[in-house]
């Protein structure tokens, strides 16, 4: 028992192990991608977003939205910590926060344009309460991380992500996210279906769904500077 229990101990991930496989999993170094988000409104209403994805070395990310036609031509850039949103009808590019809703949808920008957690938050393991389950607790390193603090739970087999716990500094549940349909990305498996519900208004709900996704792509420098959106 005193063999099995060393080699349990000397298996589990640590903290920062985990949360660096997070980022592995959820935003590879590279990649170019098509998703769709479709947000559910308190009015029973439904809008479905089709988007490209490029993101780059160096935490760039370039969103092209194809779908509905009144997003159509619309564009987000990510750069390091700085983000906008091209508006062809203003022919310009406007700033957008960290914390401001992704299209009018449940996740944030955050969640859509930058998961480098390891940037972002401090790690430690925490207690599941479930055998199947391992638990990592994230706080975040400053104001402009997406969340004040984040409760990641994770297969223990797999440590594949199963659900995540958003919350404001005050301790208020903002949103949840359960991550479902493990898929194979050329080699790279993670969750292709994810539904982040708000907490605070709880009709609403979004889900967030990859339809393809390319990895160790190349992405010309220019494509992620600010004078190249609406082009």
């Amino acid at each position: 028992m005193h063999a099995l229990l060393l080699a349990t101990f000397f298996a589990a991930p640590t903290a920062d192990a985990l949360l660096h496989k997070y980022d592995d999993i959820m935003s590879p170094a590279t990649f170019d991608l098509e998703a769709e988000m479709v947000a559910h409104r308190d009015d029973g209403s439904v809008r479905t977003y089709k988007m490209r994805v490029l993101k780059g070395d160096g935490d760039k990310v370039r969103v092209y939205f194809q779908e509905p036609a009144s997003a159509r031509g619309q564009e987000m850039l990510k750069v390091g910590d700085n983000s906008w949103i091209y508006m062809p009808s203003l022919k310009r590019a406007v700033r957008l926060a960290n914390r401001d809703s992704f299209m009018g949808g449940d996740f944030n920008n955050a969640d859509v344009l930058r998961v480098n957690y390891e940037a972002d938050y401090a790690a430690t393991l925490g207690d599941s309460g479930d055998p199947e389950k391992l638990l990592l607790e994230l706080k975040s390193k400053s104001a402009d991380a997406g969340y004040d603090r984040i409760r990641l739970f994770f297969g223990q087999k797999n440590e594949m992500p199963v659900r995540a716990e958003y919350y404001a500094a005050s301790g208020k549940l903002l949103r949840s996210a359960d991550f479902a349909e493990v898929k194979d990305f050329g080699g790279h498996q993670r969750p292709a279906h994810i539904v982040m519900r708000n907490e605070l208004a709880v009709k609403r709900f979004s889900e967030l769904n990859t339809t393809s996704m390319k990895l160790d792509i190349h992405v010309p420098a220019s494509k992620f500077a600010l004078d190249d959106l609406g082009r």
